[in-house]
């Protein structure tokens, strides 16, 4: 390990008014981008696209849209195109330049804060289109009012000229047509799927609206290169589309609403025969990933529902202890969905909803309404309560089997697994443990690892797959126990962050199929049950080299068929050079193993991110789950891109 050396730099001594710096216009924008758009990779460069957007869908729920277009054009520029009313043309009456350009020039302007244009809208804080401009190359508007188009451009958020009539018309409507700049963003090229996933989302919150996204990309493939999305189910249709992979428990999805003066609330369920609940809310079309006021009042009221009709049926008897709230959410897909005037979000990132009153709403609305569904419809009430008993027992089951391994642990004279070679250091902030598929690459590894910080924790088998197993069947799986213990963190909701004793915990299995499985076992376990730990960037991937290429003394190492490809030309003419394909870990020395893949200095490794929790319990959900049709579809869907076969 390197250490790190800490030198003085030299500053100014005199600190006066001539160094208090002012950032004009959107200069702020571009010289500070993430306080804006979150980040300048591929997250920040797709969140450009859902800022125009989310002002087209702000038409929509005023009333005054109901076609909206998303073109990816060859460039990886963007056009969006609505049919709303269009953006003001007419002179400002402050800023004395078109409505369009302040909107498009001036933080915190447009048509949202007065409360007479927009009652609800996502985009809170007024900075969507500005942000959008000031982070492109270019960007050009054009405006249809019913009469005129008008038209003006834009490159780096100024105006390349004044608001120019450039025609007449009937129709009503803004196009906005913008390139990402590449002096801000890491990343230029769009994700079809990743647009898709996002624009499909907001086609089930607004109800009967039409979203087409469309890539103009010569790279697209034919038979994918237009979609629309439109669902007059709303986000009934939402819950059905997010238990497609699973087994519904009762057929009919149950939804309530409920509208008040200054907001409404509409809430979407249905349980599966899995064990993991997935709840998505969203306050004004924005997904609330932190959640907020409005679901802490759908747990408190969905947990007393079932708990009060599981006591009047007699379900549960006087004296027994009342359901959980974890209990009673067991396998449920949930959609909720707020719309408020004055929403309170924290950050422009608007991640969780702070509304107090929004928990007051939704608490009565989900009381007395599903209170009135499981009356009207006591078979699927029986069924949601039986499910909610069931994990109940679990739940209780597993709790006894984490106090029994407790105490066992307790007269161990260690309570770390036997096969763990665990390192000297103990501060967490650089030391690591690999979880090593195999004893024999087990053994390479203990001998060729740093042991200051280096943590060996050997596998054998194929451990539980914990997508089909509740969490007391984890306790006592002779698989899954090491890694609970060496991590000494916890499970579940026990799982506590602060306790994790290894700051990088790294999968490394062979590059082979098997090897493929146990990656995806591990990595179902840490996000079913310790997804802080993927969260908070702990969880990596090794990436061993696949080829060793020799000739005489020299060795050198390959990591894909494209870098064997060049190393076999660098060795260039004369004798041929030896080319090993490593089948497993085991194969490599421990000196070898050391330089390609654990040395801090020379190896690769790919740390696991979560971007997406809906999308990544989906995919969980269809290569761990019980359906085989689904799973089948996705490896055939990618198989011709991402697998080699050795012939």
């Amino acid at each position: 390990m390197q250490e790190e050396h800490i030198t003085s730099v030299p500053v100014e001594k005199e600190y006066d008014e001539s160094q208090i710096q002012v950032l004009e216009g959107l200069e702020a924008v571009r010289k500070r981008p993430g306080m804006y758009i979150g980040s300048t990779t591929s997250r920040g460069l797709h969140h450009l696209v859902y800022e125009i957007v989310d002002n087209s869908i702000d038409e929509a729920l005023a009333g005054f849209c109901t076609d909206i277009v998303v073109e990816i054009e060859e460039d990886n520029s963007i056009t969006v195109t609505d049919n709303g009313r269009g953006i003001p043309t007419g002179i400002h009456p402050k800023m004395g330049i078109p409505a369009v350009e302040v909107v498009f020039t001036q933080l915190h302007a447009g048509g949202k804060f007065g409360g007479g244009v927009y009652k609800v809208s996502g985009g809170l804080h007024g900075v969507g289109a500005s942000v959008v401009n000031a982070l492109s190359e270019f960007l050009e508007v054009t405006i249809k009012n019913g009469e005129h188009i008008f038209e003006q451009k834009y490159q780096r958020g100024k105006s390349m000229g004044p608001l120019r009539q450039i025609g007449e018309t009937s129709e009503t409507g803004t196009r906005v047509h913008f390139k990402p700049d590449a002096e801000i963003f890491e990343d230029l090229v769009y994700d079809y799927d990743v647009l898709r996933r996002r624009l499909r989302e907001q086609a089930f919150l607004n109800a009967g609206i039409s979203i087409t996204l469309i890539d103009n990309r010569s790279t697209a493939p034919e038979d994918n290169r237009s979609v629309t999305l439109k669902y007059d189910g709303g986000i009934k249709e939402f819950v059905e589309y997010l238990n497609r992979n699973k087994e519904p428990l009762h057929p009919e999805v149950i939804y309530v609403n409920a509208v008040r003066e200054t907001c409404e609330a509409e809430v979407a369920m249905q349980y599966n025969d899995g064990y993991n609940e997935m709840i998505i809310s969203f306050a004004n079309n924005i997904n609330t990933t932190e959640g907020g006021t409005h679901e802490t009042g759908f747990k408190s009221a969905l947990t007393k529902v079932i708990n009060d009709y599981a006591k009047k049926t007699g379900m549960l008897k006087e004296g027994d202890p009342n359901l959980k709230g974890e209990d009673t959410r067991e396998g449920l897909s949930c959609v909720i969905s707020v719309k408020v005037t004055e929403a309170q979000f924290e950050g422009q990132t608007k991640t969780k909803l702070g509304n107090s009153e929004m928990r007051a709403v939704v608490e009565k609305m989900v009381t007395e309404k599903l209170g009135e569904f499981f009356d009207e419809n006591p078979a699927t009430a029986k069924i949601v309560v039986d499910k909610a008993m069931t994990a109940s027992r679990a739940r209780e089951a597993a709790k006894r089997a984490r106090e029994s391994t407790r105490r066992k642990s307790a007269l161990e004279s260690s309570s770390l697994p036997g096969k763990l070679a665990d390192c000297s250091d103990r501060d967490n902030t650089y030391t690591e443990i690999y979880i090593v598929e195999g004893d024999s690459a087990g053994g390479s590894a203990k001998q060729g690892r740093d042991r200051r910080f280096q943590a060996i924790l050997p596998l054998w088998g194929k451990m539980l797959n914990v997508e089909k197993a509740r969490i007391d069947k984890i306790y006592g799986n002779d698989k899954l126990t090491p890694v609970i213990t060496a991590l000494g963190a916890g499970i579940g909701d026990d799982f506590d962050l602060s306790r994790l004793r290894y700051g990088k915990v790294v999968i490394m299995a062979d590059a082979d199929v098997d090897g493929a499985h146990i990656r995806t076992l591990l990595l179902t376990f840490f996000f079913r049950y310790m997804r802080p730990l993927i969260e908070d960037g702990h969880v990596y991937i090794a990436q061993p080299p696949l080829f060793k290429v020799s000739r005489g003394k020299v060795e050198k190492y390959a990591y894909s068929d494209d870098e064997l490809k060049e190393l076999l030309a660098e060795f260039g003419d004369g004798k041929a050079p030896t080319v090993q394909r490593y089948k497993g870990l085991g194969e490599m020395n421990p000196e070898q193993l050391w330089e390609t893949t654990m040395n801090p200095e020379t190896r690769i490794m790919l740390r696991v991110d979560l971007e997406d929790a809906q999308q990544a319990d989906e995919t969980f959900t269809i290569l761990m789950g019980d359906k085989v049709e689904p799973r089948r579809r996705f490896i055939e869907e990618r198989a011709a891109s991402v697998i080699n076969l050795d012939i």
